[in-house]
C-alpha cells in the first residue's frame, strides 16, 4: 500500500523512523566535531548527512523489502560502494604526501554507523562512534612524524 493510496500518515512510524535518523546524525556528530575542530575537508556537515543518509536508505529498504536478502544485500553494496566514493573526495595526494585517508575512513565508518542504528543494532552504532572518535581525537599522536623534534 502507498501513501498516496492511504492519505494517512502513520504517526507511530514517522516517529520511528524520526528516532532511528535522529540516533544516526546525533552519533556522528562528535566524530564531525573532530574533523571539524582539525579544519579537516570534511567535518560537521558531512559526517551526520553521511550517517543519516546511510540510515535512511537501509530503513527504505527494509520498508520496501522487508527480510528479503537478496535487494537488501545490493542496498548495502550500493551504500558501501557509495560512501567510499564520498571518502576518495576527501583523499588528496601532493608530491609523495597523501592527505584524507583519516578522514575517508572515518566516513565509511559513519556510513557504518547510519546502517547499523537503521537495523537497530545500537550497540555496534554506538562502539563504532566510540571507536572512531577516539581514534581519530587520539591516536594521531602516536603517528612518527608527529612526534618529530618534541
Amino acid at each position: 500500500m502507498t501513501f498516496a493510496e492511504t492519505d494517512v500518515i502513520d504517526w507511530t512510524e514517522l516517529l520511528s523512523h524520526l528516532a532511528h535518523l535522529g540516533a544516526a546524525f546525533a552519533l556522528a556528530l562528535p566524530v564531525a566535531w573532530n574533523r571539524e575542530h582539525r579544519e579537516r575537508s570534511a567535518g560537521l556537515r558531512t559526517f551526520p548527512l553521511v550517517a543519516l543518509a546511510s540510515c535512511a536508505f537501509v530503513r527504505t529498504a527494509m520498508a520496501t523489502f522487508g527480510t528479503d536478502t537478496e535487494p537488501l544485500a545490493r542496498v548495502f553494496a550500493g551504500l558501501i560502494t557509495g560512501v567510499g566514493f564520498i571518502g576518495g573526495g576527501a583523499i588528496l595526494k601532493s608530491g609523495d604526501r597523501v592527505k584524507g585517508t583519516a578522514t575517508a575512513s572515518g566516513l565509511w565508518c559513519t556510513g557504518a554507523l547510519g546502517a547499523a542504528v537503521a537495523l537497530e543494532r545500537y550497540e555496534i552504532a554506538l562502539l563504532v562512534a566510540a571507536l572512531t572518535f577516539v581514534t581519530l581525537a587520539w591516536l594521531g599522536r602516536f603517528k612518527p612524524e608527529n612526534n618529530e623534534g618534541n
